[in-house]
């Protein structure tokens, strides 16, 4: 047995064993991929906030134009990891294999079409949303992201495919140089070669693909994974591509309606205290993202290690899975939320350190101790929505979300910003409000999910043993 092998059989064997050890085995890489992620997303931040105001709300109104991409890559991802993490759960390793190819056959189409249309239709929807005052530096920027945005999709879903047989070393591998590398050189491009807010674009497309080279060469060249890419045992299965697309389509829903809450919020903001307030929202959610990643990286943990137990039909794994998700997000958000609360107006600072921009820094220290509260709320939520995709019922992952981000939070920041005139401070506790009812309603649909799997279980238990069977 080779060591490629050995290392491939381990990993299995770490993701069909305790659920526990498995979801910290794969959530702690998971968050400092997510990390490295958002700080060379601070950074930039940071840098184009020296370019003023006007830069940073170009940037924040590209954010959710962007998620879009986003939003497709991972739902591709967790549609691909979802459908994996069963059949290697159900020991169907064939079409495991297959489940991997038709991702990357997938991903290879959303590479041409999605940049192609973005770009044509980039003026009118940044019009469409209200960046009219900012449009030749949000279009600069936007243009040139999604011109690249091929190796966003190939990361996200090379990640996946990765994740989901439990390697976890080589994306973070990938993601570590990448992240590095854009913090080093985004400056260059943006003050030493002074292409402004297009240089921050420039230098993301190139370390993005940096990483993406290193997974392609991983899965498709060297092909040391417990996955085989053996294109010429690829079967094209129309089931398989049912199967991935119905967890990926109600994922990538999801995050377009995280970008409709962001039109929305961005909207009620400029209406309720002018564009200045948009600047804070997007600088303010940077830091945000960052609060709550140890709860998504325990969510791309649970994605793989409930994908296995259900595949299995081991719904006490399953359970667990969800619960100490839920433990282990709360313990480390709790850390986080006090943090926050207590350096709000130095964190602050990070974003307004130029006399552009000095205004800022007590408004984005509102902003971050407000929502300290929604660290606390996250974690229920992404690990129950997290249970419902593994299990494939990307629909009821999507339910939960529209009622959570839509109905609760967007109606919420609605009634508090506007109809109550409390301004910006009323459309953030609207959001926390929202997000912590929705959560609350996620997990108790959870339980009910549980509680009728266990009940399913019990049914077949009594059929088999009616029947004579031995039961293990």
């Amino acid at each position: 047995m080779t060591d490629e092998t050995k290392n491939a059989d381990s990993r299995i064997k770490l993701i069909t064993g305790d659920p526990k050890r498995a979801i910290r085995n794969l959530s702690f890489p998971m968050m400092l991929i997510m990390i490295l992620i958002v700080s060379y997303q601070i950074v930039d931040s940071i840098w184009v906030a020296g370019l003023g105001a006007d830069a940073l709300a170009a940037l924040g109104f590209i954010s959710p134009i962007f998620m879009v991409i986003v939003g497709l890559a991972q739902g591709l991802g967790a549609g691909a990891t979802s459908l994996i993490a069963r059949c290697i759960g159900a020991k169907d390793k064939d079409n495991a294999d297959n489940a991997a190819m038709h991702a990357i056959l997938i991903t290879a189409v959303l590479s041409v079409v999605l940049p192609v249309v973005l770009i044509l239709l980039l003026k009118d929807i940044l019009l469409a949303i209200g960046a009219a005052s900012v449009l030749t530096l949000a279009t600069q920027y936007g243009q040139i992201i999604f011109a690249g945005s091929f190796a966003l999709l190939f990361n996200s879903v090379g990640s996946s495919i990765l994740r989901a047989e439990g390697d976890m070393k080589r994306a973070t591998y990938a993601i570590a140089i990448s992240s590095i590398l854009n913090m080093v050189i985004a400056p260059i491009f943006i003050y030493t070669l002074n292409m402004g807010i297009s240089g921050a674009a420039v230098a993301t497309v190139l370390s993005s693909s940096v990483a993406a080279v290193a997974i392609f060469y991983w899965i498709l060249i060297k092909r040391d994974t417990y996955l085989a890419f053996k294109f010429k045992d690829f079967h094209f299965d129309p089931r398989i591509i049912k199967d991935i697309l119905g967890v990926t389509l109600p994922a990538s829903v999801e995050q377009f309606i995280m970008s409709v809450l962001t039109v929305g919020i961005n909207t009620m903001l400029v209406i309720a205290a002018g564009t200045t307030a948009v600047a804070v929202y997007t600088a303010g959610w940077r830091i945000v993202s960052m609060g709550i990643i140890p709860a998504l990286g325990i969510e791309t943990a649970v994605l793989t290690v409930a994908g296995v137990a259900y595949g299995a039909k081991n719904y006490k794994n399953l359970e667990i899975s969800c619960h100490y998700a839920i433990k282990l997000g709360g313990i480390i958000s709790l850390v986080l939320a006090v943090t926050t609360y207590i350096f709000a107006p130095n964190i602050a600072w990070l974003f307004a350190y130029s006399a552009n921009s000095g205004d800022m820094i007590p408004m984005i220290a509102e902003f971050l101790r407000i929502f300290c509260v929604f660290f606390m709320a996250i974690p229920f939520g992404l690990a129950s929505t997290a249970v419902f995709q593994a299990a494939g019922k990307g629909t009821t992952s999507l339910l939960l979300v529209v009622i959570r981000d839509l109905v609760l939070s967007l109606i919420a920041a609605y009634i508090l910003g506007i109809v109550l005139h409390l301004g910006a401070t009323g459309i953030y506790w609207g959001i926390v409000i929202g997000v912590i009812l929705g959560s609350a309603i996620s997990y108790l649909y959870f339980r009910l999910f549980l509680r009728s799997l266990k009940r399913e279980e019990m049914g077949d238990v009594n059929i088999r043993k009616f029947k004579g069977e031995r039961i293990n």
